[in-house]
């Protein structure tokens, strides 16, 4: 004679929303972050410069072809 068990049953435990005051200041450093990024990729380099030489625009060579930004 066999006798079957039940197992309990248990609930899946879901993820606690994050409050949006918690989120919103790392959300405005990565955006102010994306934005001094792009500009030193897209557009440090000529009449906009704001550092002497070409040392940015060398640094960032690679990822502005990458981007498809324009520098020859």
């Amino acid at each position: 004679m066999s006798h079957a068990t039940i197992a309990p049953v248990t609930r899946a435990i879901s993820p606690s929303a994050i409050p949006l005051h918690d989120i919103l200041p790392w959300a405005i450093f990565a955006g102010l972050l994306s934005l001094v990024a792009i500009y030193f990729v897209g557009a440090e380099q000529g009449a906009t410069s704001i550092f002497e030489g070409m040392y940015v625009h060398e640094f960032v060579h690679d990822a502005r072809h990458l981007l498809g930004f324009p520098c020859h």
